[in-house]
């Protein structure tokens, strides 16, 4: 395929990391558009990557920005809510200026990073909801050809997954864990695959107008990443599953604390599976790399007993 001009948005994050390495491997001009361009100098790669110093809000500043691109990847998504950091601003507000900017600015295509379960019709989850509504409003933009992705939890080396549980494991001073949610799924999908995903709808625009759904090999319920997590970093922890009225009050009570390690829209994500209803891979001609493949190997011991321990095997909870 033919070098292709390359605009990024949320390129600085953990996934943009991942692909923009993996873009400007493949020969392309890569440009990680950035607030703060001096907080991110090792995204600078050669010449193939440039940071520039834009506030993606501003239509009028990426219009010419966006001049004689070829394709546009909109990476920016919260977890969580802080100060003037809204779902709404993140996930609704940037993709309408800018499928806008690249209207004027004349780029046709547009890759755009969604959520499993993103649903304009969520009643109840903001981040859901307006995923939903952002991914929608993409695809309803007219003379701009959009891919959009729907990933589970993403893991890999700098995740906010596995990490954070093990951060939460090493803090806790008994050998039991509480867990909101223990019996929500998920299909965790690597890094890497979710970069390479990306890759191929560039390279394939029949992708166009598709909403794929990204999963890895396999389905665990909450409370086995937990324990597989534990098991990773050497501590022999229970995992017990919190009724949903106690979840819903820890999730009121822990966004409080720095760093909203869980809140009250966290839960009523969970309250969905995160599985995927029809593989894409196949089509892709990939293969998706498991949590015990990889985890190991940047988080903890990476002993043979972690490694290959088959947490699937147990009976899934009781809700």
């Amino acid at each position: 395929m033919s070098v292709q001009r390359i605009i990024v948005i949320g390129g600085t994050g953990f996934v943009g990391g991942h692909l923009v390495h993996r873009l400007a491997a493949l020969g392309h001009q890569v440009s990680v558009l950035t607030r703060r361009p001096e907080r991110h100098r090792q995204y600078r790669i050669g010449a193939k990557v440039q940071l520039i110093q834009a506030n993606p809000y501003d239509t009028e500043q990426l219009v010419p920005l966006l001049a004689d691109c070829d394709c546009v990847i909109n990476l920016v998504g919260l977890l969580n809510e802080s100060g003037g950091n809204s779902f709404s601003r993140a996930h609704v507000e940037l993709p309408r200026c800018l499928v806008k900017a690249m209207r004027e600015a004349g780029v046709p295509r547009l890759l755009h990073m969604s959520a499993l379960n993103a649903d304009v019709n969520e009643s109840r989850g903001r981040y859901l909801k307006t995923k939903g509504e952002g991914e929608n409003l993409v695809h309803q933009s007219p003379g701009i050809e959009v891919t959009s992705f729907r990933p589970s939890v993403i893991f890999g080396p700098g995740d906010s997954f596995f990490r954070r549980f093990a951060g939460l494991l090493k803090l806790m001073p008994l050998p039991v864990f509480p867990l909101a949610c223990a019996d929500a799924r998920f299909a965790p999908v690597y890094v890497g695959d979710v970069a390479e995903a990306f890759v191929y709808a560039l390279e394939h625009p029949a992708t166009s107008g598709q909403r794929l759904e990204l999963c890895g090999p396999e389905q665990y319920t909450l409370a086995q990443l937990v324990e597989y997590t534990a098991r990773l970093i050497g501590r022999h922890t229970r995992v017990v599953g919190l009724p949903d009225i106690i979840a819903r009050a820890q999730g009121r009570i822990m966004s409080l604390l720095p760093g909203q390690p869980f809140t009250l829209d966290n839960y009523y994500s969970l309250k969905k599976d995160s599985v995927c209803s029809q593989p894409v891979w196949p089509k892709m001609g990939l293969q998706p790399r498991s949590v015990e493949a990889v985890v190991p190997q940047y988080l903890g011991s990476a002993s043979s007993r972690a490694r290959y321990y088959d947490y699937r095997s147990r009976a899934r909870r009781s809700p």
